[in-house]
């Protein structure tokens, strides 16, 4: 599946389960489909030198990152038999226990979901500028250490 087009893959604020379940509902009546996995990057209430973050705040440079997206979603077809993906990044304040990240594939094979899922998540943490800048409960701040 060859897009041409970088889509916006950004959604303002926390990734909501309806958005989810609704994303997923989509591909019920794909007969083709055999498996489907799904990743949510979900905001820790991480503790760093006792203090707790309680929001991450993500900013990106858009244009540069939905180019990478799309440059991992076009590698990922290219290297998986793939039926489906979605993937979806928060931008603004995420609070802890908020979903930031949603990625989900879908393919006729089952152990081709698995090896997808990792490797889309793996390039979209080294490849794709988004930064998180952790806030904590003091509503102080410091800019997020990928993990």
């Amino acid at each position: 599946m060859k897009d041409k087009n970088p889509k916006n893959v950004f959604k303002q604020g926390a990734i909501s389960s309806k958005f989810i379940g609704d994303s997923i509902a989509k591909h019920q009546t794909k007969t083709s489909i055999g498996a489907h996995n799904i990743f949510l990057g979900q905001v820790r209430a991480d503790v760093i030198n006792n203090k707790t973050v309680s929001a991450i705040e993500y900013s990106a440079y858009e244009d540069m990152a939905n180019q990478k997206f799309h440059e991992i979603r076009e590698a990922a077809f290219e290297k998986f038999e793939l039926t489906c993906m979605h993937i979806y990044h928060s931008l603004g304040a995420v609070k802890t226990g908020e979903i930031c990240l949603f990625v989900f594939v879908s393919s006729p094979r089952r152990k081709i979901v698995f090896k997808a899922l990792e490797y889309i998540v793996e390039a979209i943490k080294a490849d794709v500028p988004v930064f998180g800048k952790e806030i904590f409960e003091d509503s102080s701040h410091q800019w997020k250490v990928n993990s």
